[in-house]
This record gives C-alpha cells, structure tokens and sequence, in this order.
C-alpha cells in the first residue's frame, strides 16, 4: 500500500474504459482533466466512465479538474512549422495576423502595455528566447529580437518572465469550467497560474455560489509571483501543485528545485497537499523505460514527502500511458522504505494553527501523536474514524497506512490525494483489518493506533 499518490492526466492515449480500468489497477489515485484541451461533452464522457469504473472496481480515484488559466498564446501561422533564427527581428502584433519568420499575434492584447524595452518573452516552453528591442507605439506592436534559433507552431505558449501581467485570473471560460466542476462532482480543481490568495478565494466564491463547497482548490504555482506569494495562497488553498514546466520558464531553472523543496516542506507543516508535477518521465512518452534522471527525480520527490506525483503528456498522449503509472507507482513504494520519516514527523510539527481554534489543535494533536508512537512501536497502521482527522494523521507522514473510516464516497475521493491515506466507506474495524492483512502490512497481534471520538487507543489485530 503506497503512500505516496499517483494522478494521471486523462486524454486520447489513455480516455478508453479497458485503458482506463488497466491505470487504475496499476495504482491511479487520481485522474486529472486538463480543461485547456477538450470541450465540456469531452471531459463529461471521460467523467462517467471514471465514475462507472470507481463503481465496478470499487475504488475511490478521484477526479481533478485543472482548468485553463489565463495563459497566453502565439496566434495562427502561414505554415504548420516556421523557422525563427537567432538574430533576427520578430514584430509581435496585438491584433489577429497570420505570422510568419518576421511577426506574429498573441492572445492578450495588454502584452504590449504591461511589457518594457530589455523584458524577455519565452515561446514554446522558452525553446525560444525574445528581447524587446522597442515598442511600436502607432501600431501597437513589441519589437523584438531572437536570441537563439527554433521552429514556432500556431498557438504555442508564452511566458513573460519578471513581469506583472495586468491579465484577470479568471476568464470566462475558467469560469464556465469551474462551474462545471461544481456541478459534477468533481473533487479538487487545479487553478492555474495562481498568483495570490485573492485568486484563490475568487474561485471559491464561484464554487460556493454553484454548490462546489466540497471541491477542494488545488493552486498551481506557474510564476515568480505566485512564488513570492506561496504562503499566502497555502493559508487560504487546499493544496498546492508545484507545475514545473511554466515555472521553468518563468523563474531561473537553478530555482524550480528551491522552490518545489520550500513548497512541499510548507504545504506539509500547514497539513496542505502538495503535488509535483511535470515531465516526471517525460522521455516515456516515446520510450518503454525511463531515464535514470528522471527515476532519481520522482525518488527525491518522495523523499521530501511530497503527497502526490504527477503525469501529463505520459498518460494523456504518449505511447507508453500504463507502463508510465507501472514504473511511477513501483519508484514510490520502493523509496518509501528509505524515507526518513522522523524528520517528516518533526516537520509536520512546524505549521501553526489559530490557538484559539481548540478542534483542529486537538485534530492536530492526536494526528502527531498517533504517527509519532506508529513510528517508535512498528505499528501497522492507524485507523482513522473520520474525514478532518486522517487529514490531519497524513500531515505527519507516518509510516504506515492511514485507514480512513468515511460515511460516503465523496469523502473517500476527497482524500484520495492525502499522503498515505487509504478511505473505507462505512466499514468497521474488522473490514480494515482484513485490508491490512490482504495487502499483507500486517498479521495477527499487529498494532494499530486508533483515533475514534476525539480520543487515542492501542489495539492489536
């Protein structure tokens, strides 16, 4: 039984129900509906299928919506490819053109207001580097010049490195799509490009407003402000997802294994999930076996005790989408035997509550103590009655599953992404205990750590 969770995007590699059936059995916690991609009727479809093998397996994968953002995009080109080379001068229009070598469109008209001469734009995952050179104010173009040589596609992404964009968080169609994940059951929603705590609480006003008030915010930290603002935004979040990829972009690479580090530590100390994602085994997309970088990368991810791991493009479009959650899910539980799981104990201590809020204070207590004395007498497991307190037993990371005992199912795939915690809807000590024993963790006179009604007992199986 892992602890470490395993999402996997969802998309034309992997949204088959036979596929779909063979992810989850290969250790998918978690299914991830990337909404940049894809119309509602799409994502519906792949919706009820997750939730038809949910019911057949009888499992409880949960289902993350992450929407869009407010990204910005090339517009339409001449030809499929064009060749931008080093040196050369590229316009960047704020009104639709169709680009070529010398000059393209973007999305977001207020690019040329918010942008200064010497500012960088990245294109294409910042395969290729512009400098504004100077700003054309009668046309209201960025002029620029390419720092390195690379073939540009129609609607590739750009980042702006350094810069404030003046860009709402919150588009219509986010809007629509969080609408949408309020209205069917999904569970957590992935808000991207998240940039400060106000961003976080406009998304839940819509979510409340359409009765989403379970579906849990996961922030996507993508740039150098929601960097600067990460604590902030964990106060007022469910979670956070370090998105490697445009933040690789954004902020100086040397940084994104600085910050991942600070986010999963933080996210832990304040009992918030913490998901890292982003070219986890990205060369899997083509190959059958991964890089022994990208191993020793999902390892160290496991190591600092991070809740969650994350496919993309693996799942969603490689040629490899179940041998990618196979080799993922064997990396976590084989590193899991070498975490160091007394400094995540001592970790998970370094948050702070409200003192005046005795509830979690006691949650809070009893979820150390129980991971505390799992750890000291070998136990095998605790068992949990309740959704707030396996919440709380997962912030210490212990060493041994978390059995959590739920009244529904919704409650079961609201923790779905919690550190180490296995849900039980309406079971009971017996049910759990022969899950412990199938799953072989352990055998009769095993210990487990009870938390029931607010109190801690011992008992053995």
């Amino acid at each position: 039984m892992r602890s470490t969770k395993l999402v996997a995007t969802l998309g034309p590699a992997s949204e088959q129900k036979d596929v779909m059936r063979e992810l989850i059995k290969a250790g998918v916690n978690v299914f991830r509906f990337n909404f940049s991609h894809g119309s509602h009727e799409e994502h519906g479809g792949r919706l009820q299928t997750a939730k038809e093998l949910n019911i057949e397996l009888g499992t409880t994968v949960g289902y993350l919506l992450d929407t869009k953002g407010p990204e910005i995009r090339t517009g339409e080109f001449e030809s499929k490819s064009v060749l931008i080379k080093k040196g050369s001068t590229v316009r960047i229009s704020m009104t639709p053109v169709l680009g070529n070598e010398t000059y393209f469109s973007v999305s977001y008209p207020g690019l040329y207001d918010d942008m200064k001469i010497g500012d960088t734009v990245r294109v294409d995952d910042g395969y290729l580097e512009l400098v504004v050179v100077e700003k054309d104010e009668e046309k209201r173009e960025l002029v620029t010049l390419a720092n390195n040589t690379h073939a540009v596609k129609s609607r590739r992404g750009i980042n702006i490195p350094n810069v404030v964009l003046n860009m709402p968080f919150i588009s219509e169609k986010d809007r629509e799509d969080i609408i949408f994940a309020a209205q069917n059951e999904y569970d957590y929603i992935a808000a991207s490009f998240t940039r400060r705590a106000e961003d976080v609480i406009a998304v839940r006003e819509i979510l409340d407003a359409h009765g989403g008030q379970r579906v849990q915010i996961i922030c996507k930290i993508e740039n150098q402000e929601g960097v600067d603002n990460v604590d902030s935004i964990i106060e007022v979040a469910d979670g956070i997802m370090v998105a490697r990829g445009d933040l690789g972009t954004e902020i100086p690479a040397e940084e994104v294994p600085v910050a991942q580090k600070h986010m999963i530590q933080s996210c832990q100390a304040r009992g918030k999930v913490v998901i890292v994602a982003t070219q986890m085994l990205e060369s899997m997309q083509k190959n059958p076996r991964p890089t022994r970088a990208e191993v020793s990368d999902i390892a160290h991810v496991v190591y600092d005790g991070a809740d969650a791991t994350m496919l993309s493009g693996e799942s969603a479009a490689g040629d490899y989408p179940l041998e990618s959650v196979s080799i993922m899910a064997k990396i976590q539980e084989r590193i899991e035997h070498e975490v160091d799981y007394e400094r995540l104990l001592e970790n998970g201590l370094k948050g702070s509550y409200d003192q005046n809020n005795s509830r979690l204070l006691s949650l809070e207590a009893l979820g150390h103590s129980a991971s505390k004395i799992a750890l000291e007498f070998n136990g095998s497991a605790i068992f949990a009655y309740g959704y707030d307190v396996a919440k709380q037993a997962a912030r210490f990371r212990p060493a041994c599953p978390i059995v959590a005992f739920v009244d529904n199912y919704r409650q079961a795939r609201g923790l779905a992404l919690y550190y180490g915690v296995h849900p039980i809807v309406r079971g009971d000590f017996m049910t759990a205990a022969q899950l412990l024993v199938t799953n072989q963790i352990g055998t009769a006179g095993s210990l487990v750590v009870v938390l029931k009604d607010g109190e801690l007992t011992l008992k053995t199986l």
